[in-house]
């Protein structure tokens, strides 16, 4: 028995919520609680439903409704299975890596591989002897990429939001530090991938780099996140990546993007 997948935005109105229940019930006459009561009630059973819902912080009456009918439908008959799941949505990005309005839980974007939008923020200081970035080492529970050296704060950007606020939020919850939107200097866009077992992370990153100083000592790590913490300078981390076993999943083209932007 196939999952019916239904996904409900907390930032979504009646309408679009109702649309989206009805195209995935395949019953375009669903418009309220009472359509979406017998239009369930006529599916029958057996049937299993898993109602994605959007993890803000956003009261969404009409949603309560949904959920209501889902729920009274598997308390009346035991073959009808519910579950509601509460996760992160984002928004997917187009063929002309234009962010659209469309919304997905990352859970899904993850199993289904779709284009969706990324941060990467490198903070970075000059020295007489070069380019030094801060790299951040991933927490161990990490699902993708535990315990490797990588860029110094990223992040998805959620439904609704926007790059540059994703971008300082991200160096916030991440490191501790609360920068402005002019310390942030935008530096190109660029295509990651990644795939292992039942995860296929298809991302649209903007890049951005941070020349503010810092002090390692004074940042706030977010245990959940971030291990440790370290400053490298650009040519002798390319040289131990190439030369020695040190696990990362730092892009080679975005320390190129440093380079070209520094100097």
């Amino acid at each position: 028995m196939e999952d019916v997948e239904i996904f409900l935005s907390r930032l979504a109105t009646e309408d679009k919520l109702y649309e989206e229940t009805a195209k995935k019930l395949q019953r375009p006459e669903v418009a309220d609680k009472f359509t979406l009561a017998g239009a369930v009630a006529e599916k029958g059973s057996p049937a299993s439903y898993k109602i994605y819902i959007s993890d803000e912080e956003t009261e969404n009456g009409t949603i309560d409704e949904i959920k209501a009918v889902f729920a009274e439908a598997a308390e009346n008959d035991k073959e009808i299975n519910v579950e509601f799941i509460s996760d992160e949505f984002l928004n997917i990005i187009d063929d002309r890596a234009r962010i659209t309005s469309e919304s997905k839980p990352r859970s899904l974007v993850h199993r289904d591989g779709e284009l969706h939008p990324t941060v990467h923020i490198w903070m970075i200081k000059r020295r007489d002897m070069g380019v030094f970035v801060l790299l951040q080492k991933r927490a161990h529970n990490k699902d993708i990429n535990p315990d490797c050296f990588d860029v110094s704060a990223a992040g998805h950007v959620s439904q609704g939001d926007e790059f540059r606020y994703t971008a300082l939020k991200e160096v916030r919850e991440e490191l501790g530090l609360d920068i402005g939107r002019s310390q942030l200097e935008f530096i190109g866009l660029k295509r990651a991938e990644y795939s292992k077992g039942d995860i296929r992370d298809n991302e649209l990153v903007a890049v951005y780099i941070c020349r503010e100083p810092i002090n390692i000592e004074d940042l706030t790590l977010q245990s959940s996140e971030v291990s440790e913490v370290c400053w490298a300078e650009i040519d002798e981390l390319l040289s131990i990546m190439k030369y020695e076993d040190i696990p990362n999943c730092i892009s080679l083209e975005e320390l190129d993007m440093i380079k070209k932007a520094v100097f």
